[in-house]
């Protein structure tokens, strides 16, 4: 992808006007491009909901411009750290959450505590938003806090004889009698499920902690501290074993794939976030009409916060401000609302009006259902005492995790010995 120069560009041009017989020429009127970089650009829904905000910014400051670029979400961490590392940072900064820790610590972030006090900007009840505050200041606006609910496929759970399964337990039969080879030619043509597994490591992990939190394993405890070394974790590791090696899942597929697979009836259920839902809208009337939502699986479901807002620190003084003010549009109670109606997630801010997205889409209580799951058991997937380590740790997690499912290894070792690692990588 270009990035161009990045540099602003001025559009108005000088005026000449007669004074007490002098001709003095006013200062050029400058008109600013602002860069803004996103994995979801593309994105239905989410996509659409930021091409509308830019829309509205670009409305309330004529001549402004906002150059909207994705980067794919596999690399969008390490081009992130990239351009900031260059010089050559976005001026809106999005940032998926387990990426802001990292760019914080940095200190390529502004600090938004003075523009919060100066605009009044209320976020109290902003759902994650304390997951923006690093070192005492706030340097990012949440844009969204979500829980894992599941979406399955009526028909093909009915086919296989299954019900609608609430355990993992259950989870796993379901799985397994709807994972499907058609023509016994060793080849699968249905999925059971479907994880995210190649859309970065922050995915990876993600996806595993569906097994994690239902054995009751977590990277590391509130105090930081690592616990990996346990018999939940061995546990859950031996739960994500197993739909690799029974093959329940498709292998190797490329980012987003598993969710188009749902949709076209190969995959009979998918544990997904908020995002999940104008994918579904996609599916073809035959299979849409057999696609169900209901309450993970898993307890408690996967959650916490997925992405933010922010601006760099080593932009214009002028473009500051402009990126404050689509910051405070993309805030805003009427934004915020269409954010659950066009982008069919869940708006972080607890004044959005609902009513809009239940009118669109019957099943959004589901969604809100699995926010406050994940919430009220405070479910992040950023483990305290490894934030600034993140990226690293979360190599370290999918390479053994890899290397325990191609060699068959067993998952107590395993957990010791990411444990051992783990610790390595929080001492550096």
């Amino acid at each position: 992808m270009a990035f161009g120069t990045w540099k602003a560009f001025a559009l108005g041009a000088a005026a000449l006007v007669a004074f007490s017989g002098n001709m003095l020429r006013p200062p050029l009127v400058q008109a600013e491009t602002l860069k803004f970089v996103s994995f979801q650009k593309d994105e239905k829904g989410v996509g659409d909901w930021f091409l509308a905000v830019i829309k509205e910014f670009e409305r309330t400051h004529p001549g402004d411009k906002i150059e909207f670029n994705k980067v794919e979400q596999p690399v969008y961490a390490d081009t992130m750290v990239t351009l900031f590392a260059s010089g050559q940072p976005p001026d809106i900064v999005h940032l998926a959450a387990f990426d802001f820790p990292q760019i914080a610590e940095n200190g390529w972030l502004e600090d938004l505590d003075p523009y919060i006090k100066s605009s009044k900007l209320d976020l109290d009840g902003w759902a994650g938003e304390r997951k923006c505050v690093w070192k005492g200041h706030t340097y990012c606006i949440m844009n969204l806090y979500f829980g894992f609910y599941m979406a399955y496929n009526d028909e093909l759970l009915a086919k296989a004889g299954v019900p609608v399964p609430t355990t993992y337990e259950a989870f796993i039969d379901a799985a397994r009698k709807t994972t499907k080879d058609f023509n016994g030619n060793g080849i699968i043509d249905q999925f059971g499920t479907g994880f995210e597994i190649t859309a970065g490591t922050g995915w990876y992990l993600t996806e595993m902690l569906n097994f994690m939190l239902d054995t009751g394993a977590f990277w590391t405890n509130a105090k930081g501290e690592v616990t990996m070394d346990t018999p939940q974790m061995a546990e859950a590791l031996r739960r994500w074993k197993l739909v690799h090696r029974e093959n329940l899942i498709p292998h190797d597929p490329k980012p987003g794939q598993t969710r188009e697979l749902f949709i076209d009836g190969k995959i009979a259920m998918k544990v997904d976030g908020p995002w999940l839902m104008p994918i579904i809208a996609r599916a073809k009337p035959e299979i849409r009409q057999h696609i169900k939502l209901t309450a993970s699986p898993f307890h408690p479901p996967v959650g916490g916060s997925s992405n933010a807002l922010a601006i760099a620190k080593d932009i214009p003084e002028s473009h500051k401000k402009l990126v404050w003010d689509f910051l405070m549009i993309a805030s805003s109670d009427k934004f915020q609302t269409l954010y659950g109606s066009l982008g069919q997630s869940i708006p972080s801010s607890p004044r959005a009006d609902l009513a809009p997205a239940r009118g669109f889409n019957p099943d959004f209580d589901v969604l809100i259902n699995a926010q406050r799951a994940a919430s009220k058991a405070g479910v992040d997937r950023i483990p305290a005492g490894l934030e600034a380590q993140y990226n690293e740790f979360g190599k370290m997690v999918m390479e053994e995790s890899q290397r325990m499912i191609i060699d068959d290894l067993d998952p107590k070792a395993v957990a010791a010995k990411m444990q051992r690692l783990a610790v390595e990588i929080q001492n550096r």
